[in-house]
């Protein structure tokens, strides 16, 4: 069976998506190359608005696959604004490559859409997002953006969704299910499981520096400080928590300054700085259960790689991946968003369970993860392109 040619768009290199470009150029029935529309980034250091700072990732996310950078002619280049992406040639770059099938992440840049529209009927045009309806709209604004949603993806073969929320999404904006496939948002998940006992020592060797006792039960949060990841709701419901445990913040941003003033009488609240990929095996490893307090998320990568490190796992019920990843009381707990008591309770539930307890919950997520694997996804992918067929 001859390989099917499926052409990527998508803006930059991302730590999130290379690991699944690699593996889907690895396959025997894709033969894979990458559209970059962003071509004034190759992704080696970008400015990240939410860690506020200059961000260059130290794992490779240009190897492992063919790609090319299409020209940006935009005047601001940028991912912020739909016209931060103008590439003139880019439908016919992938028309000279001769793709027989065209994955498109992202609608809300120029010249994504317009490829969607150029391609749609003249070969199979897949779409890959994660939005959810999570974050509710008032009722006027929703319908009105849903009669625009419909027209988008009006233009779609069929739309790859990354778990239940964003597949309930999908069929909210018109499509059938027929046009609808799923293919798990995924992390590499052999990075963050390969040199475990290496981690686990390092990881000790760290909470001991920081002051944490061996048996100290302790909440780790790694991310962007900023209000939508909502921080101060997890530092508020854990100044409820009976002495003993500990938490951990790892990152930078915003509101790194109001929270150390907010923590200067607790003696168990730690801040480390912003760590890069490299160290986020040894940094989820730092605590015993990872929380993601978000009001808004459409996914929720870290919860992947907390899985994937043997974490129990926290999450508010607006983190779109708390319903595909969380088994309450199994490997984690859902609290309701923006509920400090809520939030409270499931980390008294925590600590009382102890770092035994914990650690089963971590090795139950451990398990469950292979189905959210780099791997997973590029199989799913695979499979739909194999089926999809013009005006499917």
């Amino acid at each position: 069976m001859s390989r099917r040619k499926l052409a990527v768009v998508t803006s930059h290199p991302i730590q999130y998506y290379a690991p699944v470009f690699r593996a889907l150029a690895e396959s025997r029935s894709i033969e894979l190359r990458v559209f970059y529309t962003w071509s004034q980034s190759d992704g080696s250091q970008l400015f990240d608005a939410g860690f506020g700072a200059p961000v260059k990732w130290d794992i490779p996310l240009l190897e492992g696959y063919a790609y090319q950078f299409v020209p940006n002619v935009a005047t601001k280049p940028g991912t912020e604004h739909f016209g931060g992406f103008k590439n003139p040639s880019l439908c016919r770059e992938i028309e000279a490559w001769n793709a027989d099938a065209v994955l498109v992440y992202g609608w809300c840049h120029h010249s994504h859409l317009q490829a969607m529209r150029y391609f749609k009927g003249r070969i199979p045009v897949l779409f890959r997002g994660d939005s959810t309806l999570l974050d509710r709209r008032s009722l006027w604004r929703a319908a009105l953006r849903r009669g625009f949603l419909r027209w988008v993806y009006s233009h779609v073969d069929v739309a790859v969704a990354v778990g239940a929320n964003s597949r309930d999404y999908f069929a909210w904006c018109g499509l059938p299910p027929r046009r609808i496939a799923v293919a798990p948002h995924s992390v590499d998940t052999v990075r963050f499981a390969q040199d475990t006992l290496a981690d686990e020592s390092r990881a000790a060797e760290w909470r001991l520096n920081l002051g944490i006792a061996p048996q100290a039960v302790v909440f780790l949060y790694a991310g962007k400080l900023q209000p939508v990841k909502n921080p101060g709701l997890l530092l508020e419901a854990f100044g409820a928590l009976p002495p003993g445990a500990h938490l951990v913040f790892v990152g930078s941003g915003e509101l790194e300054a109001e929270l150390k003033a907010q923590a200067c009488t607790q003696a168990n609240v730690h801040f480390v700085p912003f760590q890069n990929q490299s160290l986020m095996p040894t940094v989820y490893r730092l605590g015993d259960v990872f929380v993601l307090p978000s009001r808004s998320e459409t996914w929720g990568l870290a919860l992947n790689e907390a899985m994937a490190s043997g974490r129990a796992i926290i999450a508010s019920s607006t983190v779109g991946s708390a319903r595909d990843l969380i088994q309450p009381g199994m490997n984690g707990w859902i609290f309701a968003s923006a509920d400090a008591t809520s939030l409270a309770e499931v980390l008294r539930s925590a600590f009382n369970a102890g770092r035994a307890g914990l650690k089963l919950m971590g090795d139950a997520g451990l398990a469950r993860s292979v189905h959210w694997s780099t791997q997973e996804s590029a199989r799913c992918i695979a499979e739909v392109v194999a089926a999809v067929r013009v005006d499917s």
